[in-house]
């Protein structure tokens, strides 16, 4: 019988998709469904219809699958943040690890071992950084997240499980600040209202929390009883205006409130300083393991010369530069690189230098005046390498590519255009750094085949099996 929209079937779920959803059959259709877990029995509506695939939501859990767990958060279900909270924690270890598998193995054509993935040290409380919208509620202005697909509607937070106590506290008291100060929240249908988001920041080793305010056009009211109200731990709150009509908390120019611009966390024993707008990893106790493992993959001497191309504030590359000879960043995002040269030269590291500039763009330039490198770490944004990021990378033919991925289906494709250039891959090795979503790092090791002499050559295709490791 044809399915229709908004139709209610049973379904038994076999697996997840990637992206956290749901896998189950309705005779030959196959069914991705929202809010069900691997072995669950449920009754699904309908909500897309496709030639080959539908979509549904899980209205009911007629069975619950063997990994099914009690939720800890009273949002969870209708907040749109951890998918997975329902899901037991060493289930999602699973099948992460599994989802980096079947996309090297399907979408790059490699037969390969993975290493095993590096589970969370922490499950909740691991975020330092939170951003949050304003909604209009029975009580006043509320601060909270988008409801689960949908961009026009929120969810005010009592507590985030994912953010720790102190900013938690945050939140709490900006809220209190702006119901004091009747204070109303941003419609965008309207363009009506003032607050549009708070955006936290926390230093998971130092304690230290930096505030930005994100409003429309105007003055910022009652700035010293915002201040009374805030936990002691907040050293800094800034301003920034968003006269537009997107929802954007990045690109914006903050102004302070009171205190510092910025605040201070020590990653890999590196005291960092870090502005509202500054790139960092979200969970820093797991980017320090993630990279441990992308500096020890590169197999660094005193002699090689490394590239941090999508270096962000610089993290991999300091790190790095106690083990290379030299070490140069290029990161777009101009902020970012003023952040990393504050931090090379606060922790006294001269043998690094830092570019400002689009990678496909500015590989080139860099190439004509420094020496090209031995090894190159990439950490790009989700979308990966484009086609021209990779063309640059090959023709830099560093020895050793770590490739640092958050997202497995184009981490796959790129590594294959890698291979095909002359590279294998060696090692790869997942790492959780998300509790409860379904996101996933990754850190994978190419090394360029021997070819000849000539640095930019491209060898021919190489079909290479990653090694398993205990590292």
């Amino acid at each position: 019988m044809a399915l229709h929209r908004g139709q209610e079937i049973d379904l038994t779920v076999d697996g997840l998709a990637f992206g956290g959803r749901g896998v189950a059959r309705h005779g030959e259709l196959v069914v991705f469904v929202s809010r069900a877990l691997p072995g669950d029995r449920v009754r699904a509506r309908v909500t897309k219809l496709k030639r080959r695939h539908a979509e549904a939501f899980a209205v009911e859990v007629l069975e619950a699958g063997p990994g099914r767990v009690t939720p800890r958060c009273a949002h969870f279900g209708v907040c749109g943040g951890c998918a997975w909270q329902d899901l037991a924690y060493a289930e999602q270890v699973r099948h992460k690890a599994a989802q980096v598998d079947d996309a090297l193995r399907r979408l790059g054509r490699f037969e390969i071992e993975l290493e095993s993935i590096v589970p969370a040290a922490e499950q909740y409380g691991y975020r330092n950084k939170l951003e949050y919208s304003w909604s209009d509620g029975p009580d006043g202005p509320s601060l909270g997240f988008h409801r689960a697909g949908r961009w026009d509607e929120l969810v005010p937070v009592e507590t985030c499980h994912i953010a720790s106590p102190a900013g938690n506290d945050v939140r709490r008291a900006f809220e209190r600040w702006a119901r004091e100060a009747g204070l109303t929240a941003y419609d965008g249908r309207t363009g009506e209202g003032y607050l549009r988001h708070l955006v936290v920041r926390e230093g998971a080793h130092t304690g230290q929390l930096l505030a930005m305010l994100v409003t429309a056009p105007g003055a910022v009211p009652g700035r010293d009883r915002l201040r009374a109200l805030l936990p002691a731990e907040v050293v800094g709150a800034v301003h920034a205006e968003n006269a537009g009509v997107g929802e954007a908390t990045a690109g914006l120019e903050p102004r302070p409130l009171f205190g510092a611009d910025r605040y201070e966390e020590v990653v890999g024993g590196l005291c960092l300083s870090v502005t509202a707008g500054a790139f960092m990893q979200t969970n820093t106790v797991m980017s320090e393991r993630l990279y441990e493992l992308a500096i020890g993959y590169a197999e660094l001497s005193t002699t090689d010369v490394a590239w941090d191309l999508y270096c962000g504030a610089g993290a991999i590359g300091l790190l790095a530069a106690a083990r290379a000879g030299r070490v140069y960043g290029i990161e777009i995002a101009e902020e970012s690189v003023a952040r990393a040269r504050e931090n090379a030269e606060r922790n006294g590291i001269a043998n690094i230098e830092f570019v400002a500039g689009d990678v496909a763009k500015s590989v080139a330039p860099l190439l004509e005046r420094a020496p090209r490198p031995d090894v190159v770490f990439v950490d790009p944004p989700r979308a990966g390498l484009t086609p021209k990021a990779v063309k640059r990378l090959l023709e830099l033919a560093p020895e050793r590519i770590v490739y640092v991925s958050c997202n497995p289906t184009t981490l796959a494709p790129n590594a294959r255009a890698l291979v095909d250039a002359g590279y294998a891959l060696e090692r790869a090795r997942p790492v959780d750094m998300f509790p409860h979503t379904p996101h996933i790092e990754c850190v994978a090791l190419l090394r360029r085949e021997k070819t000849g002499s000539d640095p930019n050559f491209s060898g021919q295709a190489h079909h290479s099996r990653a090694t398993a490791s205990s590292t």
